[in-house]
């Protein structure tokens, strides 16, 4: 084993070693009640993760919204552990010290992804288009609303002008009506599979208004 992977993992079993001792540490440290708190604080964030996912771009995904439930819920209880016991272990003015760096580093590994995929997925603008044009997504193919629905999640969270992000739901949108009004059941099937912002509905979903006719 290459001494830098030997020495990565070390430091990241030190790493979980000491969270889970501070974990306890806090734990024992708030009692029956505090404990009791930090249950209600991770169903309120769970509630409020759940909520998060199933008002996102994408078509509602019952999976998904789980999946973020129980998710916010642990990273809450197991946040509110570890400044518990830091508290306990270190004092308040290094518990803040710790959280603003964590914090800051967080910050700053966002904002390197999203310039990476960014430049990684080449996206490009999207120009917008006049209102009196409503039927551009029935002269566009199957698989170029597909592509449209995937470029256009790559896009929507690397753009922050409203006007443009108005733009883009309104784009995905049609171009999903558009789907739908092709194959209902095609469009179906890409539902109950568990369709995400990243997955391509065309796979699903046949029809071309390019041949004058649509799916039946």
């Amino acid at each position: 084993m290459p001494a830098r992977l030997l020495l990565a993992r070390t430091g990241l079993a030190l790493l979980v070693l000491t969270g889970g001792v501070l974990a306890a540490v806090g734990g024992v440290s708030l009692g029956p009640s505090g404990l009791v708190a930090v249950v209600l604080a991770a169903v309120v964030a769970g509630c409020l993760g759940a909520g998060i996912a199933r008002d996102g771009d994408g078509p509602p995904s019952r999976q998904a919204a789980l999946d973020a439930a129980w998710h916010t819920a642990a990273v809450t209880v197991a946040a509110l552990l570890l400044l518990s016991g830091s508290v306990v272990v270190a004092g308040g003015a290094v518990t803040l010290l710790l959280v603003a760096g964590v914090l800051g580093g967080l910050l700053a590994r966002w904002a390197l992804r999203s310039v990476r995929g960014t430049r990684r997925a080449g996206v490009a603008p999207v120009m917008p288009l006049h209102a009196a044009d409503g039927g551009w997504a029935r002269r566009l193919s199957v698989p170029a609303l597909g592509q449209e629905w995937v470029r256009s999640s790559a896009a929507l969270p690397v753009t922050w002008d409203p006007a443009a992000r108005q733009e883009l739901v309104r784009r995905r949108q049609e171009a999903l009506d558009e789907l739908e009004r092709r194959d209902p059941a095609g469009f179906a099937r890409w539902l109950a599979d568990g369709a995400t912002v990243d997955s391509d509905p065309a796979e699903y979903v046949s029809g071309d208004p390019a041949a004058g006719s649509d799916a039946a």
